[in-house]
């Protein structure tokens, strides 16, 4: 997966030779977990001065605020009035976080494999209210190393160390992680770029619909009933599958991603969301968005789930108990996506964003390609396309689709 939780970059492994004898040599970078007790990262979970965007992850919109997930560290409350010039107002330190949602005047985030609930009445001055516990169990930092449970990790000193190859298990001890690889990381109205509810990006493992609140972790759709939204309170859980991924919310359905297919959930009763239908496709990670009628799979390669597909899948939805391939069409490496009125925006990864008019889902026509940038999510709402990616947050003018005009950019701190 894009998220770069503790990745690892091998910078080196090559045969030394000296006059005496051969010698094989690695160069690795270790990492060892930095701990903090788990009342002091509670206490600075806040809003605290602004910080550089140096890793850029989920996005949710509310209002007129952005609230983009800085991996692994935490929340910028990004002030979107004037989406020309988007302001940085504040951070929230939140430990091993990459999901956002809110509701009201509470954002939900998660801290490795808990929860946190955070009073955002004034973003600018927000506040730890709980802690939900082990609502993304699997959660693991990478490689098999997981985070203490007492403490939460808030940081990695990273070294770079040269070994004897025989000597290399002296070296890996079990509080250290060694680094072997690398990655880099719907309806509109006039006026503005106000969203009256939520918006998240399609990559989202959390979502709100009403007063309920949907998470996916690896293997179950947890609901949560918000009548008191700091006070989440679980009413069901539905074990999914294996490898669950993202959802996305339609009316009273939910649109699940995993690695090996897409599931439909009826949430009429949403106490008690059930299962409708499944889809299956080739194994790949796996964003889904939907319009009702058709519902647009991205699937792409290179990550833990293990896939060789680089595709769009284009799913009939409109008999949503019996949905079927309609066609598919070949990406480079699809991440995020987002649909406003007859266009779909495609994070095609490291071939930038992909705009197609999809008044025909079985003909989709390539308008404009926008190159030079490593895309992860989008947003479009309201004439106005956010798109995440390794270089920065991007705002874009679509007024008119097939001719978007950049409106701004907040760039990544190298």
């Amino acid at each position: 997966m894009r998220i770069r939780i503790i990745l690892l970059t091998l910078f080196s492994a090559f045969l030394l030779q000296s006059c005496l004898k051969d010698r094989m040599l690695y160069t690795y970078t270790i990492a060892r977990p930095v701990y903090e007790e788990k009342s002091v990262v509670y206490a600075n979970i806040r809003s605290n001065a602004p910080q550089q965007v140096e890793h850029p992850g989920k996005i949710y919109l509310y209002g007129n605020y952005i609230f983009l997930s800085e991996v692994d560290k935490g929340v910028h409350i990004i002030d979107n009035s004037n989406p020309t010039s988007p302001v940085r107002k504040a951070f929230i330190n939140i430990p091993g976080n990459l999901d956002i949602a809110v509701k009201g005047n509470t954002l939900y985030a998660d801290l490795y494999t808990d929860m946190v609930v955070v009073d955002i009445t004034d973003p600018l001055a927000a506040r730890f209210v709980r802690y939900i516990p082990n609502v993304f169990p699997y959660r693991y930092t990478g490689y098999g190393f997981t985070s203490d449970s007492s403490r939460v990790i808030v940081d990695w000193i990273r070294k770079d160390t040269t070994v004897n190859h025989s000597d290399f298990l002296e070296y890996y001890k079990a509080d250290m992680m060694v680094f072997a690889s690398s990655s880099s990381g719907a309806s509109t109205q006039n006026g503005g770029v106000r969203s009256p509810m939520g918006v998240a990006g399609s990559m989202a493992r959390m979502s709100i619909v009403g007063d309920f609140m949907y998470c996916v972790n690896t293997f179950n759709l947890l609901s949560f009933q918000l009548d008191q939204p700091t006070d989440p309170q679980k009413t069901a859980t539905n074990n999914v599958g294996w490898n669950i991924e993202t959802i996305y919310p339609f009316r009273n359905k939910l649109f699940i991603g995993s690695s090996n297919g897409m599931f439909i959930y009826d949430i009429t009763n949403p106490a008690v969301p059930v299962r409708e239908s499944q889809f299956s496709h080739a194994r790949a990670c796996d964003p889904v968005i939907t319009d009702g009628a058709y519902a647009y799979v991205t699937l792409r390669d290179g990550t833990a789930c293990t896939g060789t597909a680089n595709q769009l899948d284009v799913v009939d939805v409109s008999n949503m108990s019996s949905p079927f391939l309609l066609k598919t069409y070949a990406m480079t490496n699809p991440h995020g996506l987002t649909k406003s009125g007859n266009y779909l925006f495609i994070c095609d990864g490291r071939d930038g964003i992909k705009i197609y008019d999809a008044s025909l889902p079985g003909n989709l026509s390539l308008k404009k390609h926008i190159t030079g940038i490593n895309t992860y999510d989008a947003i479009a709402w309201n004439d106005n396309l956010l798109v995440v990616a390794d270089e920065g947050l991007f705002q874009y003018n679509i007024n008119n689709p097939e001719s978007p005009v950049l409106r701004s950019k907040i760039s990544v701190n190298k």
